[in-house]
């Protein structure tokens, strides 16, 4: 793993991170074609960067948690499901889904297919888009949870299920998204807390090439950053078909390549 694989792969972390199109399939992806093997330093690498990128979102939002604190209690709610989902299914997810390209494109391919059918219903008026963040009751943060457990495939992508999940329960695309940056932070900690655990030995191993980490953690928090801010901007005044074609071009070529 040289300096250029580095910035490659912090770069596709920071800004697939929050965009409902999958951050792990495409740093699957990345790493198949730049051809790096799944070292030990790799998967540490991967904690570090996701760790810059989920910082980004607790700096940008620190102001509104200190103006909505009643906001925790859904996103506790919100992370119980997946948590209970993940900890149950953690050695299958890491050893089994991690390595489907088969069910990466698949899970690619149905959700970014419920984006395209979902926006369609939404256009002619068959379902409508009123609530706000302010409207979240426990019982919806519950369901929104499930939702997110979705995400433990990788390719289904955790922040597409949680804005998926929440206009199909009525709430506005830009509060979903919004949502799904908050839900984040405690989902991600986590992951990251048990990831750091498991591989605490390779972290403090003299060989790690801290530099390495350093840089990715900093180049995938300033392009998350970006994204973030993008995002938001753009669910104000479109739809998410963009994201539902994208995930089923990516779907289609990865089938291809899986084939050839």
């Amino acid at each position: 793993m040289n300096l250029f694989h580095v910035i490659v792969l912090s770069i596709v972390e920071g800004i697939t991170e929050f965009l409902p199109v999958s951050s792990t399939a495409h740093l699957i992806i990345a790493s198949k074609i730049l051809k790096l093997p799944q070292t030990e330093f790799l998967k540490v690498f991967e904690v570090v960067i996701q760790s810059g990128a989920i910082l980004s979102v607790v700096f940008f939002y620190f102001k509104f948690f200190m103006i909505h604190k009643s906001i925790i209690k859904h996103l506790l709610i919100s992370f119980i499901p997946t948590a209970s989902v993940a900890l149950f299914s953690y050695r299958i997810i890491k050893d089994v889904f991690f390595e489907s390209l088969t069910l990466i494109a698949l899970s690619l391919f149905v959700i970014g297919l419920g984006f395209i059918i979902f926006e369609k219903l939404v256009d002619v008026k068959k379902v409508i888009l009123k609530k706000e963040i302010s409207h979240l009751s426990l019982r919806d943060s519950f369901f929104i949870g499930l939702f997110q457990s979705l995400s433990i495939i990788p390719g289904v992508s955790r922040a597409g299920a949680v804005i998926l999940g929440m206009m199909i329960l009525g709430y506005k695309r830009e509060a979903a998204t919004v949502y799904s940056f908050l839900l984040s932070i405690p989902t991600i900690i986590s992951a990251g807390l048990i990831d750091f655990y498991i591989q605490k030995e390779v972290i403090f191993s003299v060989s790690v090439n801290f530099w390495f980490l350093l840089i990715g953690f900093f180049t995938s928090f300033l392009f998350a950053w970006l994204s973030v801010r993008w995002l938001i901007n753009f669910v104000k005044n479109h739809t998410l078909v963009i994201f539902g074609v994208y995930r089923v071009a990516l779907a289609v070529i990865l089938s291809l390549i899986i084939l050839k």
